[in-house]
């Protein structure tokens, strides 16, 4: 028995999952849910939009310094609580006995809500991406290539969603497996893209243009402050850099978890933070037209700026598109992986709910696999839910928005309740682990905790004016009617029976940590 499944124990669960992951596998799959290329690529051209190259650029480097401050906090409470439950586990004991149910409840279900909404940008993305790869290979939006239409973008859809549902039913060593092809490609695959790109590009942008240059396009976006637009154009690193919690979700499964869990956090972190920022200089040095990039005729029907950008490279130096359209492969590549590991994540913490009793019609959901050992049922649950989230395509321009507004709110939300909770409980009652902040862990979850608030507050706000039903963002809407429920579920009825995480072992060690 090692410390992390003692420390399982001394917290009153027994160990059901198979404990087989290494540190190499667990930081595989942490970073392919963060991913290097699905966060930036899909909101790359309309961060660009908003405010320039300049804001875009530096951008990257605040976020990317504040998320270490969530990661630093994180990595502390997983070395001290290394369970499936993760978020919703910390929640409920760091908040202590009385408001630890409350506590758990509300970051149980922000996880679960982002995390397969989550699935849904994935998939979204991932569908667009193959979109503009197919309008590519046919002739381009110029010489009658095939555009998909929005039934067959619905169509691939619902296919990526079912295909990471089928590899997740496996056991998790297919899904460790095809995670550490994941790294790889996704690091060989990036340095490729990174090194290529601008060294094929006939002209280079001028790097007084890419680190200094402001450009708001009030036209297009309706936005004439440039404080807003800048607020805006942060979103996308605001997006990308999340997701490293991944680990903790798999500490049930991690040999030495109290001591992996926290270095593949930390780790996933720096890597998505370097190669992310080369990317998006990357991106922006090989533009050639900037004003050419958001024309509906152009090649790729204006519609994905990162495609066109690579489509101009290559063809203005080749004349042919084939060198853009194995990129754009290895970009839906990390779509694919990413929306993978993200279903991986997602159905962890519906069981470790359902174990709990946090979810309707529980039993079903909590059931394990009797030969691969994976709670295949939640996983099934996760893409059924992901599938109807994404029903609105056929007929809403604005469901990226929506879908990852949801996603970032719920997910990097349900970060702020454990952390909120380490903030403000005495230090006496914390069992800390191999990773400890020590004295700085106040200043630390105090950034981070704001940090958080003021990420989630942004995504709720309008991206394009005038507001109309093409244009309006309701993430608020559907976030608030869903989470009104829940909340309205709690007052009505489940305060009366939760309890947050249940035992499932009886040790005389238990204890949880009052405030």
């Amino acid at each position: 028995m090692d410390s992390a499944e003692k420390r399982l124990n001394e917290l009153g669960y027994k160990q059901e999952l198979r404990r087989e992951m290494t540190l190499f596998k667990t930081l595989a799959i942490s970073f392919s849910t963060m991913t290097l290329f699905t966060g930036i690529t899909p909101l790359y051209g309309s961060s660009l939009l908003y405010a320039g190259p300049a804001p875009l650029v530096w951008g990257w480097i605040v976020v990317s310094f504040f998320t270490w401050f969530v990661g630093l906090a994180m990595a502390e409470i997983c070395s001290s609580f290394p369970t499936t439950g993760s978020l919703y586990f910390w929640a409920a004991h760091l908040a202590g006995p009385k408001w630890g149910p409350f506590a758990s409840w509300c970051c149980a279900w922000l996880e679960t809500i982002g995390l397969i909404a989550g699935i849904g940008t994935q998939a979204y993305a991932g569908s667009q991406t193959l979109q503009s790869i197919i309008l590519l290979c046919t002739g381009t939006n110029k010489d009658g290539g095939y555009f998909a239409p929005r039934w067959l973008f619905l169509c691939m859809y619902m296919g990526l969603t079912v295909i990471w549902a089928v590899l997740n039913t496996f056991a998790l060593e297919v899904i460790a497996f095809i995670d550490i092809i994941s790294i790889w490609w996704q690091v060989v695959g990036g340095l490729v893209i990174v090194i290529m790109l601008p060294l094929v590009a006939l002209t280079r942008q001028p790097a007084s243009y890419v680190f200094s240059s402001f450009e708001m396009a009030p036209d297009s976006t309706g936005i004439s402050s440039k404080p807003y637009a800048a607020v805006l154009a942060l979103l996308v690193s605001q997006y990308s850099l999340y997701g490293y919690d991944a680990a903790a979700h798999l500490t049930e499964e991690t040999k030495g978890a109290d001591k992996n869990g926290p270095i593949a956090i930390l780790s996933s972190i720096g890597i998505i933070s370097v190669f992310g920022w080369a990317y998006i200089l990357a991106l922006t040095f090989s533009i050639q037209d900037p004003s050419y990039l958001y024309d509906t005729s152009n090649e790729t029907a204006g519609v994905f700026v990162p495609a066109q950008i690579l489509y101009d490279a290559f063809h203005g130096r080749y004349h042919s598109a084939t060198g853009a359209i194995i990129l754009l492969f290895i970009i839906w590549g990390s779509f694919f992986f990413g929306g993978l590991s993200i279903t991986t994540s997602a159905a962890r913490v519906v069981y470790a709910l359902s174990r709990d009793k946090g979810v309707p019609f529980s039993s079903i959901w909590r059931k394990i696999h009797p030969k691969h050992k994976v709670p295949s049922n939640a996983v099934w649950l996760c893409a059924a839910i992901c599938i109807l989230l994404g029903l609105p395509i056929l007929k809403v321009n604005v469901v990226f928005t929506a879908i990852t507004s949801i996603c970032t709110i719920g997910w990097v939300g349900g970060y702020a309740v454990p952390i909120f909770a380490r903030l403000v409980m005495a230090e006496e009652n914390f069992n800390a682990g191999p990773f400890y902040l020590g004295r700085a862990r106040r200043p630390v979850c105090l950034v981070a905790f704001l940090w958080i608030c003021y990420t989630c507050s942004v995504f709720l706000l309008p991206t394009y004016y005038p507001i109309t039903w093409d244009t309006f963002n309701y993430a608020p809407v559907a976030l608030g009617v869903g989470l009104g429920l829940i909340m309205l579920w709690w007052m009505v009825d489940a305060r009366k029976w939760f309890n947050g995480p249940v035992r499932n072992i009886d040790t005389p060690n238990i204890s949880r940590v009052s405030m």
